[in-house]
């Protein structure tokens, strides 16, 4: 089990001493792809390049851009949106406007089909869910980058760890109501990256035969390459949907028994009966 939650820093792991990973921590470059070369994470004057995080045995991706090694995620996604030789290319964050003119956000990445005139024939949406973090990450990562060679293996005892729960809440889930609804509605096909740990913790999907489907669930590991000592981005499977069941299922709260509620009233009201207060009225703290 690693000791310390750096899984990769800079696009290589901890471990990697060689001369191409120490440059790239030390010009705090982004080896995959992107908007500019350098890493822009947080913030663009200290950003923090850590890309991906151990969950025990897992990797768990924080940074969305770290889904774009090799453009996998849009080759990925273009053998969904298009027939078989189709010309595409791919436009980045693009903004999504509803029927009054206001925005309802910027899709990730939008893959435009065209013809050879240069005239969009088809287009799809691609979102990027990278995971939220609980704790403090940039203390461990800035402690390791002082010193790289003697803290590679370093045993950081209090150990952030991804939030999936937020990370579908706050992000994914919003996402697909607001542009998934504007997109489906438009009959256009969506795709969505993420690694295999935060897939595994969303509901179970009903699946579709690919030619019916609405929705693409692209589902990726980290697997290491001994061989140049870093992590490869691989898809690990694809889960084809529909958008109105994904969406369902995705927003649906597990409904536990009221009887727990119930005694947490009954344990609310007790202790303001027992000591009640100087009006009528019982309020109630949070």
């Amino acid at each position: 089990m690693p000791k310390h939650p750096l899984a990769e820093v800079f696009g290589f792991p901890t471990g990697n001493l060689s001369r191409e990973a120490e440059r790239y921590r030390r010009l705090k470059l982004c080896p995959f792809n992107n908007k500019v070369p350098n890493c822009t994470k947080d913030k663009a004057d200290s950003p923090l390049g850590v890309c991906s995080i151990f969950n025990g045995k897992q990797i768990a991706i924080t940074c969305p851009i770290r889904f774009r090694q090799d453009w996998l995620i849009a080759e990925d996604a273009a053998s969904f949106f298009f027939p078989a030789g189709t010309k595409w290319t791919s436009l980045i964050e693009v903004q999504l406007n509803d029927k009054h003119g206001k925005t309802a956000g910027n899709i990730d990445i939008v893959l435009v089909a065209y013809d050879s005139a240069g005239k969009v024939l088809d287009f799809g949406a691609l979102e990027v869910q990278a995971v939220y973090i609980t704790g403090n990450v940039r203390r461990p990562f800035e402690y390791y980058l002082e010193d790289p060679a003697s803290r590679a293996d370093m045993d950081w005892t209090k150990q952030p760890r991804p939030d999936y729960l937020s990370s579908s809440r706050k992000r994914l889930a919003p996402q697909l109501l607001f542009k998934g609804g504007i997109l489906n509605a438009w009959n256009k096909k969506i795709a969505v990256a993420l690694d295999r740990s935060f897939f595994l913790t969303l509901p179970t999907l009903e699946e579709a035969e690919p030619q019916d489907a609405e929705i693409a669930w692209l589902v990726y590991d980290l697997n290491r390459e001994e061989a140049n000592d870093r992590y490869s981005l691989t898809r690990q499977r694809t889960v084809y949907a529909t958008f109105g069941e994904s969406l369902a299922q995705i927003t649906r709260p597990d409904i536990g028994d009221p009887e727990g509620f119930v005694q947490h009233l009954q344990e609310k009201l007790d202790e303001r009966l027992d000591n009640p207060p100087d009006t009528q009225t019982i309020e109630l703290s949070p």
